[in-house]
């Protein structure tokens, strides 16, 4: 539209004087100027002049003026931080025009972004103009302070200004301007998008291209800067865009998300900041927002680019265009989220003045200080020179060191308190010296010290420059009455003093001194940094519960207390601050800052705090608030998070109880939360209840089971209870143990608890809450009757001692129920998965003993089914129509994270699992939320050869929709963890664009085909690779269910296999497929590097005399890992010889044994389906007849061969001539970037953008950069030095280790694996190198659960998890793989393994034989018995 507003030119001294006259012309405004600005000189004659000494006299400023603004410098804002959120809660229309100069002044702006004002930025001089008067219009239509910033050029300024307004048509509409919509027509729209709409529309009134968001650069743009304000041209960006943010609060996160081209893939926040006390600049934490806001997941197929943080002290317009190139050209090679200084990497110098500096502070000390703890910098932000920490800043005594003095707050309390009663003898002295008329006082010194006896608690009055000035004055006076001021000189400049310490101190409030300091009265503030992990433990590890800190300052009613996060509002924290250090009299801060040990080492993630920051607060477990005993009812306490703890709560309703015992007729509702409100309730729902049952007489007596089960098991019979309560007319109850609150027991007649033993003695992770509740309840139950079963093993824990465990969760509740009074029906009834039918066997005597106790016969026709017998795994297959279920219509659903269980075991066939982050469970479940659901895809990857552009692929979907890391797998193959259901429609495609699949990778199917990877053999490898590609191919699934649901039936050419194009028809699986999974391996000796024998099929390559060519293979049955802890009837077994076969036979042999596993498998008991167990049950002269049979033809003799080595060789090889090979070690197969520096996921994906060759993929869960060009090693190898990818110098224990990926995802696992092994070989590499035996290959391998992914069976030394930090030990397994171990401890400790296997080691060092493997020699010693075959296992 075209302006209407009549324009002037206008010349002014600076910017910030053309912003203030049109403020004061233009909009007829009062204008304040805090501190001597250059606006002064252009309206010094002006009646709208009001010149502020403070700035906190803004507030009385606004109460005076309809329409105020203020020029104020940046380096006020902080301190106006309360002010500012007050004018933003009573809705004042003002602006505050902040100019900047430097990059401190950016900082502090954004310091202030949360404090509930709008913030505007303008990029140029005319903006400056224009924008001031968009804030002002704005402000006045919102009803919301505006804070405008601006460049503050100096020099001459020439700008087209404007004539007074207030009368113009364009305004006047724009401020009356309400549109009025139909009741039906009214949609949502968020508060930042409304203030959106309202700012565009004004700054469409000056007729100029402005946006509050806009877009610059390439339509096309890969590479997209995020800047608060700064303008910076298409020229300059290049190849790159850049969004330009000018209203930066509130921020519209639909603007954002529309400006931002479907072409980025890195999006970076281009920042001006200094003095942060986070590592990410704050437009970071922005960005995050918007990639994860609901706007952002409403687009369809749009990726979510890799956020960058580019923070320095340069303002952009210092970026010439090819030094934004240089920074441009940094970010696209960085392959996941980082922190860098742009600056440093365009060559520009950049410095900053900090407060601190000029305070005296030195630069080290500084350092020190600011190193120690983000917060540190917001106290020296806030306080500056002022700032006095008396009980030590350093990090180690923060944190509680009990061995520095310095840190206990009884030494910082009693500096504090002497300088607290020191400030009070001089206010005496002073006072003594001001009424003593007698003592001879000059009039500037009388008029300075009546200055500060009046105001010396004032911070803003009592500072240094004030008593340098007394100090000055006294020295020119010679009365000798001064002597007493001289002598208390030093504390005329009012400190802020504090005492920091850690959550330690929170566990003996008493002898820590806490208490002293609060009960004190004095001026003294605390921050007390509580660094507990999320979610919370109540006790710390000696078992001494921890108090919150925050509810007992509150509880004594004299302390201002906050609660903040500078991780979740960094705004709040400075409030929280400036308040304390205000409030007359002991305040407490408590600050959260969770750390594991060593993060505020070296290995500091400040990725890790932010998330854990966020989790807590968003949980509402760390509420953020802030109390103020002095303030009205109303407002005393102030809650600045969405969530309250629930002890905050009944904090505050304990204030509301004697207000509730006034009411001349309370009513029961009105107590709300109290004790006596939740037991009111209760009486008032079980009498409605009894009411309901008189008037109905439709309901029989009343039921309640509950259940607590990790496997399903004490659900099912919990289940059982209940459908059989209901077929006797009872009206039953049934759900989880912490879906019940323990306070209603006393109200229930009939209680059945049915409960599963987990880890050592443990309850199940939904039924702690309830136990934890009942072990502390004073509840009386003589009113409830009850019967408990409970479901163990009681050969678990094997020792005597440890027969306690056994069923101990039963045990514990059946005793704590009769405690209470309730009365017992029978005896605890225990299943045993000892016994012949496992539980089933205590279950059907406890179900008999039950309703015979409760004498209740089935009534006919009463109590349907709950719900309908389950199906078996067979059925399920069967009745999937062809591996279809309803997964469609479940991955659709959008309103929960999981699928239902049958379409689980479905999706395994289609290669993903579902899973859950078990680190969570537990605190999830305790809120009412549902598990934190994800899904693991597995790749089919035969032979593990994958190119370049694959990995590349692999790694972007593991950073769109994993967690962000990828796990080379002991099947030789690629695996996603953490992707959420919503996004595995799309992985799979991502998938299959790269030319993959995972179809067969999981599930009662021939899975991933695996094949030799030895780079000694690399002639022979394309033969044996294209062998496991044939054999995958053939035994594929011929259901074209994997390409309706995954990729809507369409396809890249040579991508996903689809076998059959027309209606569905399995010629070799049959619509039920196979009993079990079926696992096939190839192998070349002498290197068994796939551990061939540990598989249901293998083929052993037979060599010709020059080992140059594959003549055929041994054929090998029945080999197998899993089993199950102490049943006897489950055992790993090594595959054994059905003979030699040419290889052109290969393929028709893997077919055969699968189809005779098809028909004879057990199909009856999955723990019993393996091909081992089939081959165990008929003989190996079955087993041979019924192959030959189908085959046509009798296999030859077994043919000789040996293996000596299963490991992996590292490091570079010569394969065939002009290529080279280089395998490097990956610990336990996790590709990620790591918090410790090693940037390995980053690191490989370089490395495949340049790489000409193929990656392999081991079976130990290691890497192979093959086929490297002679002319291209130096490069690579330079590559993998400059990562540290070339570092072999391990021992050869860690070297031949490997683990299963177990806890948090496995929801299988007993035990930590993969995060633990590497702690542990940490700790055995200490007794190898004392040995000698650095060198010396020992094959060490750990599951967390015996199902036995990483082969641990056939380990010379193994760890099989039993329970949290417990583990079978097993030795005795060959080098190269051909034998099987057995147990030597059971359920051993970090401790004891140690204890146990440094004598075997040393004993090893001292006396093996030349050339004797570890596993060999414990053999032949005497310290293990050999294992000679599956069934041999558990013999001892």
């Amino acid at each position: 539209m075209a302006s209407t507003l009549r324009t002037l030119a206008l010349s002014a001294p600076s910017v910030a004087a053309a912003v203030a006259y049109t403020g004061a012309t233009t909009l007829d405004s009062t204008i304040a100027v805090v501190g001597t600005l250059t606006a002064d000189e252009l309206i010094q004659d002006n009646s709208n002049l009001a010149k502020l000494s403070r700035a906190a006299e803004i507030t009385s400023l606004v109460d005076s003026h309809k329409r105020a603004h203020v020029v104020v410098p940046a380096s006020e804002l902080i301190g106006l931080i309360p002010v500012l959120r007050e004018l933003a809660q009573n809705k004042r229309s003002v602006v505050l025009h902040v100019p900047i100069s430097s990059a401190d002044d950016v900082t502090d702006v954004l310091a202030v972004r949360d404090s509930g004002c709008a913030v505007l930025r303008s990029a140029t001089a005319q903006q400056a103009v224009d924008f001031s008067l968009v804030a002002a219009l704005s402000a006045q239509k919102l009803g919301m302070p505006f804070i405008h910033c601006f460049a503050n050029g100096t020099g001459s300024v020439d700008v087209q200004a404007y004539e007074p307004i207030a009368d113009n048509a364009d305004i006047v509409a724009f401020l009356k301007d309400e549109k009025e919509t139909e009741e039906d027509d009214v949609q949502e729209v968020s508060a930042a998008d409304a203030a959106y709409a309202v700012v565009a529309q004004a700054m469409a009134l000056f007729d100029k291209s402005y946006s509050p968001v806009t877009y610059v650069g390439a339509a096309d743009a890969m590479l997209v800067y995020a800047t608060f304000g700064s303008e910076l041209s298409a020229e300059a960006l290049g190849a790159a865009g850049a969004v330009q943010i000018s209203l930066y609060r509130p921020l519209s996160v639909q603007a954002v998300v529309a400006v931002v081209p479907q072409s980025a893939t890195r999006l970076v926040a281009l920042e001006q900041v200094v003095r942060q006390p986070t590592a990410w600049g704050p437009l970071l934490f922005d960005l995050a927002t918007v990639l994860h806001s609901r706007e952002w997941e409403a687009q369809e197929d749009r990726a979510r680019p890799i956020i960058l943080d580019a923070v320095s002290a340069a303002s952009l317009a210092e970026f010439s265009a090819a030094q934004l190139a240089q920074v441009t050209t940094y970010a696209m090679e960085l392959d996941s989220p980082a922190h860098f200084d742009s600056a440093a990497i365009a060559g520009i110098a950049t410095s900053s003045t900090l407060a601190e500096d000029v305070a005296g502070l030195s630069v080290e000390e500084q350092k020190k200080r600011v190193e120690s703890i983000p917060y540190g910098q917001l106290l020296r932000d806030l306080f500056k020179q002022r700032l006095h920490v008396a009980n030590a800043a350093e990090s180690r005594s923060i944190w509680g060191d009990s061995g520095q003095v310095g840190s206990t707050p009884e030494f910082g309390f009693g500096q504090l308190a002497a300088a607290e009663r020191e400030r009070t003898r001089l206010a005496q002295a002073v006072t003594d010296v001001l009424r003593d008329v007698s003592i001879p006082l000059s009039k500037a010194l009388h008029t300075a010290l009546n200055q500060w006896l009046g105001s010396k608690d004032d911070a803003a009055v009592a500072t240094h420059a004030l008593a340098d000035e007394i100090n000055a004055l006294l020295d020119a006076e010679t009365a000798p009455a001064l002597e007493a001021v001289r002598r208390l000189r030093a504390h005329f400049s009012r400190q802020s003093s504090w005492l920091v310490g850690a959550d330690e101190w929170a566990y003996d409030l008493g002898s820590s001194g806490v208490h002293h300091v609060i009960a004190s009265g004095l001026n003294v503030n605390m921050l007390v940094l509580d660094t507990a992990q999320y979610p919370f433990a109540a006790t710390d590890k000696n078992g001494t519960r921890k108090k919150d800190v925050g509810l007992y300052a509150m509880n004594y009613g004299t302390a201002y207390v906050a609660s903040v996060a500078v991780y979740a509002s960094y705004t709040q924290v400075l409030q929280a601050l400036a308040e304390a250090d205000a409030f007359p009299g002991p305040s407490v801060v408590v600050a959260y800052l969770p750390h594991a040990g060593g993060v505020f080492g070296g290995n500091y993630s400040p990725i890790e705090v932010l998330q854990q920051s966020k989790l807590a607060v968003d949980s509402g477990a760390w509420p953020l608030y802030r109390w103020d005993p002095t303030k009205a009812d109303s407002t005393r306490f102030q809650l600045d998070s969405e969530r309250l703890r629930r002890s905050l709560e009944d904090f505050l309703q304990r204030e509301n109880v004697l207000a509730a015992i006034g009411h001349a007729e309370p009513k029961l509702s009105g107590i709300g939360a109290s004790v006596e409100g939740k037991t009111g309730a209760r009486l008032a729902r079980k009498a409605r209840g009894d009411v309901d049952t008189l008037l109905g007489g439709l309901g029989g007596p009343p039921l309640l089971v509950l259940f607590a089960s990790d496997n399903g098991n004490a659900e099912e019979t919990a289940r059982r209870v209940a459908r059989q309560g209901r077929r006797r007319g009872l009206d039953v109850r049934c759900m989880g143990m912490d879906e019940f609150d323990v306070e209603e027991l006393p109200f229930e007649k009939t209680v059945v608890v049915s409960v599963s033993t987990a880890g050592q003695g443990e309850i199940p992770t939904n039924g702690r809450e309830f136990l934890k509740a009942l072990q502390a309840a004073s509840i009386n139950l003589n009113a409830t009757q009850f019967a408990v079963f409970g479901l163990g093993d009681s050969h678990y824990w094997p020792r005597a001692e440890d027969a306690i465990f056994y069923n101990k969760p039963a045990r514990d509740i059946d005793r704590k129920l009769s405690e209470l009074g309730g009365a017992r029906l029978i005896d605890v009834g225990l299943g045993d998965d000892q016994d012949a039918d496992g539980w089933e066997t205590g279950f059907a005597d406890f179900e008999q003993r039950l309703w015979a106790a409760l004498n209740i016969d089935v009534v006919a026709g009463a109590g349907v089914e709950e719900e309908a017998p389950s199906r078996t795994d067979e059925e399920n297959k069967v009745i999937s129509n062809f591996l279809r279920g309803s997964i469609s219509q479940a991955i659709a659903d959008t309103s929960c994270g999981y699928v239902d269980e049958w379409d689980g075991k479905l999706l395994k066939f289609h290669g993903t699992y579902m899973q859950d982050d078990r680190d969570l469970r537990a605190e999830r479940m305790s809120r009412g939320e549902e598990k934190a659901f994800s899904f693991m895809i597995r790749v089919r990857l035969p032979g593990g050869v994958a190119t370049p552009a694959q990995w590349l692929a692999m790694d972007k979907l593991a950073d769109e929709y994993g967690n962000q890391t990828m796990k080379i797998t002991t099947r030789q193959t690629f695996q996603l963890h953490g992707v959420l259901k919503r996004d595995l429609r799309e992985t799979m495609r991502g998938i299959n664009r790269a030319l993959m699949d995972t179809i067969a990778a999981c599930g009662d199917v021939n899975r991933n085909v695996v094949a030799s990877a030895n780079p000694l053999q690399a002639h022979l490898q394309p033969e044996v690779v294209q062998l496991a590609t044939d054999i995958s191919r053939h035994l594929l699934p011929s259901t074209s269910a994997y390409h309706e649901i995954w990729l809507d039936d369409k396809l890249v050419a040579g991508a996903a296999e689809q076998t059959s194009p027309v209606a569905d028809y399995e010629p070799l699986y049959g619509p039920a497929y196979l009993p079990r999974k079926y696992k096939i391996a190839i192998a070349i000796p002498p290197e068994n590097d796939v551990d061939v024998v540990a598989y249901d099929l293998g083929f052993i390559a037979i060599l010709d005399d020059e080992q140059q060519n594959i003549l055929g293979y041994n054929v090998m049955i029945g080999g197998g890992m899993g089993m199950t802890h102490n049943n006897r009837k489950t055992y790993p077994r090594l595959a054994t010889c059905l003979g030699y076969v040419p290889k052109d036979k290969a393929i028709a042999v893997s077919e055969k044994v699968m189809l005779v596993q098809r028909d004879h498998g057990d199909r009856t008991n999955r723990k019993h389906a393996r091909l081992k167990y089939t081959v165990d049950d008929y003989g190996m002269d079955w087993w041979r007849q019924q192959v030959e049979q189908r085959l046509g033809f009798a296999f030859e003799p077994e043919r000789p061969y040996a293996f000596t080595h299963n490991g992996d060789r590292y490091g570079w090889v010569k394969s065939t001539p002009g290529l080279n090979n280089f395998t490097m070690f990956v610990q336990n197969g996790r590709v990620a970037n790591f918090p410790d520096g090693k940037p390995l996921k980053a690191a490989l994906a370089e490395l495949a953008r340049v790489h000409t060759g193929n990656f392999r993929l081991t079976c130990n869960a290691h890497l192979i950069v093959a086929d490297v060009k002679d002319e291209d090693v130096p490069a690579i190898s330079a590559l993998l030095a400059r990562h540290g990818l070339d570092n072999l110098d391990y021992s050869a224990l860690r070297l031949h280790s490997m683990a299963c990926a177990a806890l948090p995802t496995c929801g299988l696992a007993m035990a930590e694996s993969e995060r633990y092994l590497p702690r542990l070989i940490d700790l055995l590499d200490k007794i190898i190198d004392e040995a000698g035996l650095r060198q010396n290959a020992i094959v060490i391998r750990m599951t967390g659960c015996p199902n036995g992914c990483a082969r641990p069976y056939n380990a010379e030394i193994a760890f099989v998890g039993k329970a949290p930090g417990a583990y079978n030990l097993y030795l005795g397994g060959s080098h190269s793989g051909e034998r099987l171990n057995k147990i030597y401890r059971e359920t051993v400790t970090e401790e004891q393994i140690l204890e146990v296997l440094a004598p075997i080691i040393k004993q090893y060092a001292v006396e093996r034989n030349e050339d004797e493997h570890f596993g060999d020699f414990v053999i032949r010693k005497g310290i293990i018995k050999e294992t000679r075959e599956g069934k041999d296992f558990h013999e001892v």
